[in-house]
């Protein structure tokens, strides 16, 4: 591919132009970075008659591989002399170039006048720069008196230069000297601007060759249609805090009662949930002592407003379950307990509703200086230890999600002994749980613990058909609402796992998660890996996935030129094998087609135009 570049006109001084060492195309092509070559001047009109040549023509390389040839005419007389040689110079141009000394008004108008409308008149939208070059030697004002119609002895001025280029639709530039700013960045980054254009404009009109070239031929090449759009999975929106805050009107699992100071009974809740979220409680049910908190208005907070009762005259003691009795815990703030239905209430909510905390207890507690008291203690009781109480604002907190606290801080007890109540035997190894949690996360636990069940009454249970790191991922989803599985096979381990208890949203997880790590394999991880996907997709439909069954089907049809070759591909049932082989990509048709495009181009009787 190459450019025509055609430069017009004298930018040396009229009465110095034998000494100027180089012009302006001559100092550009020598000191561009973009182009690069030997520079030879050739005759092509060798008129005897003038004393210099009519043009001069270089030849280069620009931008690596492209010709560059350049025809510089400093004298405007090949117009008049041979206008067959000047009309076709003009007519295969791809870029033209006018340039003229500001100091020579005289050959400006002269050129203007007699030879711009020649030009214009040959032009066929080729880009023109007009260069006007050198510093002008006398910038006063022209006389505009009506006898001065003109004054060709003064310079060319700017607003001339503007007004030629705007009839010829030209791009117009000013260069004071033949530097490397004005030759290299100004005029350079221009004409290279111009060359890309005409570059770019090349290149499409001959893909345009091609394609109609292509048209002529017997065969064309196969379109290869996109790929059919995987299923779309919708995650299940957590329930997390309502799992939990349900949990506190259940009654089930109860494990500590609140009395009033005159011993009658509040209100039932749960010691995990509580120490969950306060290191209060953490005190008062011994699962943290003094030494570990360490923070005297904590330890002060839990005297001055609980007291644990153990007492066996206290009333109702009797017909108390012997087994495990919940503990009596004796609230000793009387306008505290009055509201402690409420308190616990935001607790269990997740402990992030301080406005509706205040005016459930502003309903019940007249006075606002009681309602401050109140609100005071639930902070002292969230009080972080050793640090200053940061919940001076309850409404900065009120735009906070619920999870902030459980999905953290009951991590803390997850496969702790700590007030666990339940323990797990899974491959010889223990883990302790709390029935309160698994109560309120899994359906299937609060029918097994309150049911009539072997269960129930039993504080070892023995789980099957799971491994221990399984079960206590799905005990770390239970407990913090998350997981974040090791790998595909692990996920479809939890997956199995969530299924038998009939925990939905952990199904889904799991599959997202399945899904994700799939999709984000190259072809070449996919070819070589040792998964076995259609084992994948048969537990799939074994375990009720039908999400991630019907997602891997597709899945195996967008990737059936590399799960076609692996030996499990025959493993796919008659139903799977119809529906992969009809959804496959690339098509058989599309493959068909392409082989014959293939033996059609490397045939002698055609040659590919593109390659």
């Amino acid at each position: 591919m190459s450019i025509h570049i055609v430069a017009l006109g004298n930018e040396g001084d009229t009465f110095h132009q034998d000494s100027r060492p180089s012009g302006l195309i001559r100092t550009y092509l020598g000191r561009s970075p973009l182009v690069s070559g030997d520079e030879s001047s050739l005759l092509l009109n060798a008129a005897s008659t003038v004393a210099r040549p009519v043009f001069t023509e270089y030849q280069a390389s620009a931008f690596g591989n492209v010709k560059l040839v350049v025809h510089d005419c400093p004298v405007w007389d090949i117009f008049d002399s041979d206008w067959y040689t000047s009309r076709n110079l003009i007519g295969g141009a791809d870029i033209i170039v006018i340039k003229y000394n500001v100091n020579d008004k005289f050959s400006f108008h002269e050129v203007k006048d007699n030879y711009i409308p020649v030009i214009k008149r040959a032009l066929n939208s080729v880009p023109v720069i007009i260069a006007a070059v050198g510093t002008r030697q006398n910038e006063e004002l022209p006389c505009t008196c009506p006898l001065c119609t003109s004054d060709r002895g003064s310079c060319v001025s700017t607003t001339e230069g503007i007004q030629l280029a705007k009839e010829l639709g030209a791009t117009y530039l000013e260069l004071h000297s033949l530097d490397d700013f004005y030759i290299g960045k100004y005029f350079g980054g221009v004409l290279e601007y111009f060359m890309i254009q005409a570059l770019n404009q090349k290149t499409s009109e001959k893909m345009k060759k091609r394609k109609i070239s292509n048209s002529f031929h017997g065969i064309r090449p196969p379109q290869l249609e996109q790929p059919e759009k995987m299923p779309v999975l919708k995650a299940e929106a957590s329930h997390y805090n309502s799992d939990l805050n349900n949990l506190l009107f259940c009654c089930q699992c109860v494990d500590v009662v609140f009395y009033n100071p005159d011993l009658k009974e509040v209100i039932e809740a749960h010691k995990i949930v509580l120490c969950a979220v306060s290191h209060v409680f953490m005190l008062l049910f011994n699962v943290k002592s003094p030494t570990d908190i360490q923070d005297s208005s904590i330890i002060r907070t839990t005297q001055d407003l609980f007291a644990i009762n153990r007492d066996t005259a206290f009333p109702g003691a009797s017909q108390e379950s012997s087994g495990n009795p919940p503990l009596r815990v004796i609230v000793k703030d009387a306008l505290f307990c009055s509201c402690l239905s409420d308190i616990l209430r935001f607790i269990y909510s997740g402990a992030f509703q301080w406005e509706e905390l205040e005016e459930d207890i502003r309903k019940k507690l007249k006075d606002s200086g009681d309602v401050s008291n109140v609100i005071e203690k639930v902070k002292c009781i969230l009080k972080t230890p050793g640090k200053i109480n940061c919940l001076r604002n309850c409404k900065t907190y009120q735009a906070r999600k619920p999870l902030w606290f459980y999905n953290t801080s009951l991590k803390f007890f997850l496969n702790k002994p700590m007030l666990a109540d339940v323990v797990f035997e899974i491959q010889g190894a223990t883990v302790p749980a709390h029935r309160a949690i698994l109560v309120a996360r899994c359906e299937v636990m609060a029918a097994m613990f309150n049911g009539n069940y072997m269960e129930s009454k039993s504080v070892l249970i023995p789980v099957y058909g799971v491994s221990k790191e399984t079960f206590l991922s799905f005990l770390e989803y239970l407990y913090t609402d998350s997981c974040c599985p090791a790998g595909i096979f692990q996920a479809m381990c939890l997956l199995i796992c969530a299924e038998m208890y009939q925990v939905s949203r952990l199904q889904h997880i799991c599959e997202l998660f399945i899904i994700t790590q799939l999709q984000s394999m190259p072809s070449r991880e996919l070819a070589s890996m040792n998964l076995d996907i259609v084992d994948l997709l048969k537990k799939a439909k074994f375990h009720h996935s039908d999400c991630l069954s019907t997602w891997l089907l597709h899945f195996i049809a967008t990737n059936y030129l590399i799960f076609s070759q692996k030996p499990e591909f025959q493993d796919l049932s008659v139903e799977e094998r119809s529906f992969v082989e009809k959804h496959r990509w690339p098509s058989n048709m599309y493959l068909k087609q392409l082989a014959e495009y293939r033996k059609y181009i490397h045939s002698r009787k055609c040659r590919c135009l593109v390659m």
